[in-house]
């Protein structure tokens, strides 16, 4: 109660916090190896002349976010051999994802995609199995660290660390790639080089993890519920090892599910559709985007100078703007902006195509992708911490974050085939349109939940 008074006499001063600082720290962490094995990837991979049908194929690597609730309920309730006895389950297994993160991006620019393509697209599951691993400890982390007063202000700096983490592995491996090897043409060494740069700046997270603590979480009662369903099990005649094996799973497994439909019922399923739809616009865009740069003559150190300048400030606005709407607005109001901002961003891609190499176009889209990503994901990551169990933070939060990406990317990867056969300009406008429906799923999921509202009220 004392801790909750305080945070909210914090006001600004709250983003000066330790926990907050923490994490932006592990924002950046969780942000850096996105791009990596997505629209970097994909540049890299265009400069040595792969074909766009195979640099979309090629993106479903990323895929792996979208299955990570799978393999959640193990980081949620199993400890890592030795790191978590001596840093603790949270920090354990973050360090061991990032540990695998750092090895494999290695792994990545050991590679050239001309004569090693299989070897690269190996090192980048990896990356992407670690990083999906990474973002549902983190989240986790975050949820458990502080009150739900302190939660707005966790999710602000996570999102900003996150954003520039983004700029860093987009612009500025891009940057490090021209400046340690060739800006007009294809040098694998300098592509090497960025790689190896952006291993390191994995230390960030690293260093925060061995420093920071264990957060105090008192797990008894789902310790109980197991220890009696084993209990049940071995009475009815089952063998301790496989009775032990079956209650572990169904707590770690089943409950948490279990838990979210029980509390949203019947309106469950359409926050799940929407959990999924929500970013279909802006990743099925983002495969191509840097493709498109490629293909409209534009060199590497022009988009890492855009975007270096003009996607921080925007990704920092952007990310500033999209809390205050949150904090005085509904979230849902935000999420339908946010929505409605992404559609227009690939509208102005559209019109880019026919402007031609324009660096002033280059600026304003770059600039407004930003800014409009900025308060979707502010509407977003508060939107999906809001449906979370704290008691089930990893499983089911891993479960809303996979879902979220798990249609887009595979729809995503037919992009460069779409592109091969429609061109850019009827690609970037169908990315637009079917980002709209979302819109009707906004206003389905805020009628109901107004209906459960109301229910529950008359009901009390």
């Amino acid at each position: 109660m004392e801790q909750s008074i305080k945070e909210n006499k914090l006001g600004w001063r709250v983003y000066f916090e330790k926990k907050v600082l923490i994490m932006l720290a592990l924002g950046f962490s969780s942000g850096l190896p996105l791009l990596l094995v997505f629209g970097t990837l994909s540049f890299w991979l265009r400069e040595a002349e792969v074909s766009r049908t195979d640099i979309g194929f090629f993106s479903w690597v990323a895929l792996a976010y979208g299955f990570k609730w799978i393999w959640s309920p193990l980081i949620d309730r199993f400890p890592v051999p030795v790191l978590s006895r001596l840093l603790g389950r949270r920090r354990g297994w973050m360090v061991f994802s990032q540990l695998l993160i750092i090895v494999s991006l290695c792994g990545m620019a050991f590679s050239n995609p001309q004569v090693d393509l299989v070897q690269l697209a190996v090192f980048a599951v990896i990356v992407a199995f670690s990083s999906a691993s990474q973002d549902i400890v983190i989240d986790a982390y975050r949820i458990e660290l502080a009150t739900e007063r302190l939660q707005a202000a966790l999710a602000a700096a996570y999102m900003t660390g996150y954003r520039l983490a983004m700029i860093m592995a987009g612009a500025g491996a891009l940057a490090f790639a021209a400046w340690l090897g060739s800006d007009s043409g294809y040098d694998a060494n300098g592509w090497k080089q960025a790689y190896f740069i952006m291993a390191s700046l994995m230390l960030v997270g690293l260093i925060t993890a061995l420093c920071i603590h264990e957060p105090n979480i008192d797990n008894s009662e789902i310790d109980n519920v197991e220890r009696e369903f084993r209990h049940q099990l071995t009475d009815n005649g089952m063998m301790p090892q496989l009775a032990r094996i079956i209650a572990w799973f169904y707590t770690a497994a089943v409950m948490p599910f279990k838990d979210f439909f029980s509390r949203y019922g019947r309106d469950a399923l359409l926050i799940l559709v929407l959990i999924g739809c929500y970013r279909i616009s802006d990743v099925v865009m983002g495969v191509m985007a840097n493709a498109f740069y490629v293909d409209m003559g534009f060199t590497k150190t022009e988009v890492a100078s855009v975007s270096k300048v003009y996607g921080v400030i925007m990704t920092l606005l952007g990310a500033g703007l999209g809390g205050i709407l949150v904090s005085r607005f509904k979230t849902l109001g935000i999420l339908a902006l946010g929505a409605i901002l992404s559609a227009g961003t690939n509208i102005l891609f559209m019109v880019f195509t026919y402007m031609g190499n324009s660096l002033p176009m280059l600026t304003l889209v770059i600039s407004v992708d930003n800014l409009s990503a900025g308060i979707a994901t502010a509407a977003f990551i508060t939107y999906m911490s809001s449906l979370t169990n704290v008691a089930f933070s990893a499983t089911q939060y891993a479960l809303f974050s996979s879902i979220m990406l798990l249609f887009p990317k595979f729809i995503a990867g037919f992009s460069g085939l779409y592109v091969d056969t429609f061109g850019y300009n009827i690609f970037f406008l169908t990315t637009a349109l079917i980002g709209l429906p979302v819109l009707l799923l906004i206003y389905a999921v805020d009628k109901t939940s107004s209906s459960s509202s109301e229910a529950s009220s008359e009901a009390g």
